[in-house]
């Protein structure tokens, strides 16, 4: 199957980022894109990585319509894609997502119930992860005592800013920092939940909100294998890395290459693109979606998308 790098539909483009492409479907509304491109260490590679956007679309969907009772999301009230613009992309309503508009606030809402990654680096360094003090002795990819939050800016530009809690209520105001955290936590451990029933383990994830008439909703993506790190339930062994469903297979590749994570990012060869494509699709299967050639429909309160039943 072509991998889609880039789409030009007939709309006002409102921004293209790393991953998705977004225009204005009227005013106040935009419809998302999920392509297949790909980033590592904020940049985005070369190789893009065949049916990864509806993956993506597709969990964040499905994902978005279980977790409406937590928290409001920027789901449009009418999802339907007008039949022209799915003219210029065949699968375009696999990929896309019709939302309201919303002003995004500026922090990632991390939370980690397992020590890895950069939590692991972390830790390591300094016995906490981002000024949270945790218990000595930890290994690689243990289960903390209780899920952390950990936030962190959300730059325009380069890298994320890892902060404490007091820094992002000292940024953001008290209010505002008490309640991102109170959702992420919820939205966490309600993946957490839905996942172990499909055999996997959520270790960590992000979140991002923003504000639309005042009101704080959940927008952009959620609980995927690009904003979340998944293990399979069985292969868990705690004290060094974990087999995962997400992106940490291309970035170990390119942490052997020596790279200095400045663009312009190197190619992928076709086995690790394969076996990344691979994960996505497995991750897909195993939460519970259809995958891409037979899809099953989810009709409720408007709501007509390929999602889990």
């Amino acid at each position: 199957m072509t991998a889609v790098t880039t789409t030009a539909l007939p709309l006002p483009l409102h921004s293209r980022g790393k991953v998705r492409d977004t225009y204005r479907m009227s005013e106040g509304e935009l419809l998302m894109v999920a392509t297949d491109r790909i980033s590592a260490f904020d940049v985005v590679l070369p190789t893009p990585i065949p049916q990864k956007g509806r993956v993506l679309n597709q969990l964040s969907l499905a994902w978005f319509a279980q977790t409406a009772d937590l928290v409001r999301n920027h789901l449009s009230p009418d999802l339907s894609v007008p039949p022209p613009l799915l003219r210029e992309l065949p699968d375009l309503e696999q990929r896309s997502m019709r939302v309201v508009m919303a002003e995004p606030i500026p922090f990632e809402c991390v939370v980690r119930g397992y020590i890895s990654g950069s939590g692991w680096k972390d830790y390591q360094r300094s016995g906490s992860i981002a000024g949270a003090p945790l218990p000595r002795g930890l290994r690689e990819s243990a289960r903390l005592p209780e899920p952390i939050f950990t936030p962190s800016t959300k730059a325009a530009a380069g890298h994320d800013e890892n902060i404490s809690r007091a820094e992002l209520a000292n940024r953001a105001g008290r209010e505002l920092a008490e309640t991102l955290e109170r959702l992420s936590l919820s939205l966490y451990r309600f993946g957490t939940e839905r996942a172990l029933t499909s055999g996997l383990i959520l270790a960590d994830t992000k979140f991002e909100f923003g504000f639309h008439h005042g009101e704080i909703i959940l927008i952009d993506e959620l609980l995927t294998p690009d904003s979340s790190r998944f293990w399979d339930a069985e292969q868990y062994r705690p004290g060094g890395p974990q087999p995962s469903f997400d992106k940490q297979y291309v970035r170990d590749y390119l942490e052997q290459l020596g790279w200095n994570k400045q663009p312009p990012a190197p190619w992928l060869p076709d086995d690790v693109v394969e076996g990344t494509s691979s994960r996505y699709l497995e991750a897909l299967r195993r939460l519970g979606a259809a995958g891409p050639r037979e899809p099953r429909e989810l009709r409720s309160e408007g709501l007509r998308r390929y999602v889990p039943s």
